[in-house]
């Protein structure tokens, strides 16, 4: 037989559960409801990606992306451009990435391109940021090389008419420093290009002025392990760059291409940027045929974020390989 006592705990400790089971229902309910409110954040991770080739520590960097209206700016057959980007679920105007490259040979901290600063619009400009959540800061850098003087690739070198990176030597084909840096061109240009020159001179005058811009005019080192290759057309001083280190090879291919999915199967469609479009197609076909036989790892300017990868030959045109992702540095 159960005492009095008994049955008061028994019935203390039901009304304690249906209580807690209470509370609890009401817990859940009230976090489901605060993590369906939870703002959405809209923002992407920090846009750098490391690898190794060699003994050299190579950071691809986001300096952001920009809508090109490449329906327009590509010179193709008609139906060509619309024909490759439906092909891989893209559309015009396309979200095109713009990327650096920072090097660390061990001895001297290289960057290849320096991104648009605040010359592309609010979408860009964003390669210095990049830079320190990396772990580096631009102080640190030795030297910059340019593969051509197009806003989006030498804009970042100024901010607000300062220098960013005031211990580096920026180092350039003498054919680009000759044409974009001259007053002469800038006067005679279209109205429509005037603001190419003008950035130009901004970006790069300030450089000059105290010394730091160095130009090459053949094929040669830069720094140990880096040297310059030219490959005129897109600019008159277009140039990639050639990293090697321990048997590995690293080729940064600056504007050679633009739009993968046109001008890989496609590559003799030039795009309105190029300076002299015969030449910037040989260029490109010289080259890419080239890196697909060798298999070299290359970097290519505005390929889609991190923009590294190889080439294969297909038919009369190319194919993609991104290189596979590692959460490795190696």
């Amino acid at each position: 037989m159960k005492t009095k006592r008994t049955s008061v705990v028994h019935t203390q400790a039901t009304r304690l559960g249906l209580a807690l089971a209470l509370a609890l229902g009401s817990l859940a309910g009230t976090a489901g409801v605060a993590q369906a409110a939870a703002p959405m954040q809209k923002t992407q991770a920090p846009g750098w990606y490391r690898l190794m080739v060699g003994s050299f520590e190579v950071t691809a960097l986001s300096d952001g992306t920009v809508n090109l209206p490449v329906d327009q700016l590509l010179h193709a057959p008609k139906g060509r451009v619309a024909e490759g980007l439906k092909k891989h679920y893209l559309q015009a105007p396309l979200e095109t990435s713009v990327n650096g490259f920072l090097i660390n040979t061990g001895s001297r901290l290289v960057l290849v391109d320096a991104g648009a600063g605040a010359l592309f619009g609010p979408t860009l400009g964003r390669l210095s940021a990049q830079i320190k959540a990396a772990g580096y800061q631009p102080e640190q850098v030795d030297d910059i090389v340019i593969t051509h003087m197009h806003p989006d690739h030498v804009g970042g070198l100024v901010a607000e008419g300062q220098v960013v990176f005031p211990n580096a030597t920026v180092h350039a084909d003498q054919a680009d420093k000759d044409f974009w840096l001259s007053p002469a061109s800038l006067a005679a240009a279209p109205d429509a290009q005037k603001g190419f020159f003008q950035g130009a001179m901004a970006s790069l005058n300030p450089y000059a002025d105290a010394g730091k811009l160095k130009t090459f005019q053949a094929d040669g080192e830069i720094v140990p392990g880096l040297r310059s290759q030219a490959a005129h057309g897109h600019t008159p001083g277009h140039n990639v760059y050639v990293l090697e280190s321990e048997g590995k090879r690293l080729v940064l291919l600056g504007d050679l291409i633009h739009v993968a999915s046109v001008q890989l199967e496609s590559p003799e469609v030039t795009i309105g940027f190029d300076s002299d479009e015969p030449q910037a197609r040989a260029a490109r076909t010289r080259l890419f045929k080239s890196l697909a036989q060798s298999g070299s790892l290359v970097a290519v300017a505005h390929f889609p974020f991190p923009g590294v990868g190889r080439l294969r030959a297909m038919g009369k045109g190319f194919v993609w390989e991104p290189l596979n992702y590692s959460s490795q540095v190696k």
